[in-house]
């Protein structure tokens, strides 16, 4: 449940539980989309909660004996994740930023995890990765990112490779299209995907730098990610807008650029003129050599 959940009123707080843990029926999109209201950054008109920050939300895993926390960094916009096995404290960190590693080390420690594998999505343009200063922090850790993202690892990844900690394990699906190196990582039960820049909610990645190519984004959404379950829990790298997890169902149904044809698609992406990401010019190097270059 999110941390804002404890400072509600006990009927909100009881309503709130309630959406969270109601079952996958056919209203289960709905209560996701409620649940959301309770979670820190949003303020809803009807209980609204006043909160000033996501900087930490800690939600229930559906998977037995999976610890897992959702944590914000403003700035870039950018969600980390933490994963861990209850049983042997084994964890894994997903696209952590160098303006947080205070934190996370701090909630690791705190947790008692033992930090096994820090592992990014794609080589990111918008902030510098702190995987590199975490690995000079904790002892044994090893670094994760795509083979063809053109950055130096300890783990290259490629299509249906895994990452284990304890029982768990997350998959790794390659997704070109934002980047040449950009991959989605599925939980062994198929129940969340971490999709990266990929697929955001309600939208997806920009492609007109690093790579990019639309028709290449296009293919890897509707192959990779639109083919796991309508249930399956999308948590993306990126939210501007106070939103943080949809499903794959939601997604296929509601996108409003991916549920247009190939042409159309193309077209959006090609007519977006976004500016480009203000730290792109130092968060690429920084992240071709696991974030450590000048920092």
């Amino acid at each position: 449940m999110c941390s804002a959940i404890s400072r509600t009123k006990p009927v909100q707080r009881a309503l709130a539980l309630t959406l969270l843990l109601r079952p996958n029926t056919e209203g289960s999109s709905y209560a996701i989309a409620e649940s959301r209201r309770f979670c820190s950054g949003v303020s809803p008109s009807i209980y609204p909660l006043r909160a000033t920050s996501r900087s930490y939300c800690s939600r229930m895993a559906l998977t037995e004996g999976l610890l897992f926390r959702q944590l914000f960094e403003s700035e870039s916009s950018t969600y980390t994740y933490l994963l861990g096995d209850t049983e042997t404290k084994e964890a894994i960190l997903i696209d952590p930023v160098l303006e947080t590693i205070e934190r996370d080390l701090k909630l690791i420690h705190e947790l008692g995890l033992n930090l096994k594998v820090a592992v990014n999505t794609h080589c990111h343009a918008d902030h510098i990765t702190s995987t590199g200063l975490m690995k000079k922090r904790l002892v044994g850790l090893k670094s994760a990112i795509s083979k063809f993202s053109g950055a130096s690892a300890d783990i290259l990844l490629s299509e249906g490779d895994k990452i284990y900690f304890g029982k768990h394990y997350l998959t790794a699906r390659e997704t070109p299209g934002h980047t040449d190196g950009c991959m989605v990582l599925v939980t062994g039960d198929q129940n969340m995907a971490f999709t990266g820049d990929t697929l955001l909610i309600r939208g997806c990645g920009r492609t007109d730098f690093q790579q990019g190519c639309a028709k290449k984004l296009y293919e890897s959404v509707h192959q990779k990610i639109f083919t796991l379950p309508d249930q399956c829990l999308v948590y993306p790298a990126h939210d501007y807008r106070g939103q943080t997890v949809t499903t794959v169902g939601e997604e296929r149904k509601f996108n409003p650029r991916l549920t247009k044809s190939l042409e159309e698609f193309e077209n959006i992406m090609s007519n977006l003129n976004l500016p480009k990401p203000k730290k792109i010019d130092i968060a690429v190097p920084a992240n071709l050599v696991c974030g450590v270059h000048n920092v």
